[in-house]
């Protein structure tokens, strides 16, 4: 399901570390996946929902470039993919067997995926680059996905850098990694994060003033006062 725009805009001004800090107050304390670095640096913060795909160790019988054409491939899965979903990729950390390479990217690009995540690697980087579609992953490697992986499906729970992800969970993605907000948990999300932004801002702002710490963050029943009177004052 495409994602209702005041939660891409708003998300989009939220970096993944503060996701991080809301989620583990309300208990979430494995919401970052390992492994998803950005390919280029100075790559945009992206939303969108989770399309996943699946791999598993390779087989020898199943794991052969004539699987490239079978019903359940990695072709079909990208032409299932929607406009503006973030695909998440759970290639088990595996380093030596790229996933994806530029062809299979730059359909997805014209398909206008917002963004490819995974805990694996891709090939023909040079390519991927190209193409323009954003990427985070562990790196290069140039052999192809079956010289180490099977693929087995798309669209159905997965795990990514050691993170659970369903489809239509919501991925944001910036220059600290790939972080995952339950489906059930985004309004909430979306109704903390502008404010929590609003606050560390302030505190960024007294740092740079010269005040200690202690009691600034987090901030004290003082502390607090002062902000909630300077944003009564009419800052953002």
């Amino acid at each position: 399901m495409p994602l209702d725009k005041n939660v891409i805009d708003t998300l989009s001004q939220v970096t993944t570390a503060t996701i991080t800090t809301l989620l583990l107050k309300k208990g979430l304390r494995n919401v970052w996946m390992r492994g998803t670095r950005p390919l280029n640096p100075g790559q945009p913060r992206l939303v969108g929902p989770a399309f996943t795909l699946r791999f598993v160790p390779a087989r020898e019988d199943l794991a052969t470039p004539e699987s490239w054409s079978k019903p359940i491939s990695t072709r079909a899965a990208i032409e299932a993919m929607p406009e503006g979903c973030i695909t998440v990729v759970d290639a088990m950390g595996v380093t030596d067997a790229g996933i994806f390479g530029d062809i299979l990217c730059a359909r997805m690009q014209k398909k206008g995926v917002a963004a490819l995540v995974t805990d694996g690697v891709l090939r023909d980087v040079a390519g991927v680059r190209g193409t323009g579609l954003p990427v985070w992953c562990q790196g290069a490697a140039a052999p192809a996905s079956v010289a180490g992986l099977t693929f087995v499906n798309w669209g159905e729970p997965i795990g990514c850098g050691g993170v659970a992800v369903f489809p239509d969970d919501v991925v944001v993605v910036d220059e600290d990694g790939a972080v995952l907000i339950p489906q059930a948990l985004v309004a909430d999300i979306v109704a903390a994060a502008p404010e929590q932004e609003r606050l560390e801002n302030w505190i960024m702002g007294e740092v740079e003033k010269g005040a200690s710490l202690p009691g600034l963050y987090p901030p004290n029943a003082e502390n607090k006062a002062r902000y909630e009177a300077w944003k009564a004052g009419g800052s953002k």
